[in-house]
């Protein structure tokens, strides 16, 4: 029975080894799979920030166009 009992105790420690391995490799794919996706955030953050600062020039080139138009015409 003891031998029994031992080999069975061998049998999930190696059953639990293998699973930590297991846990191991699919945490350092996780992981790198973050990082990637920590850096596509920013990059995306940043060129959010681009497109917001053009929009808002050409906003303020517009704005000013139309404050032209709406002044009349401009006698020569």
């Amino acid at each position: 029975m003891l031998e029994a009992s031992l080999s069975q105790l061998e049998q999930l420690v190696s059953d639990l080894v293998q699973q930590n391995q297991t846990l191991l490799g699919t945490h350092q794919t996780l992981s790198a799979e973050l990082a990637q996706a920590k850096d596509e955030n920013e990059s995306l953050q940043l060129s959010l920030m681009e497109q917001e600062e053009k929009q808002g020039a050409t906003a303020a080139r517009i704005q000013a166009l139309v404050e032209r138009v709406s002044a009349g015409p401009v006698s020569a």
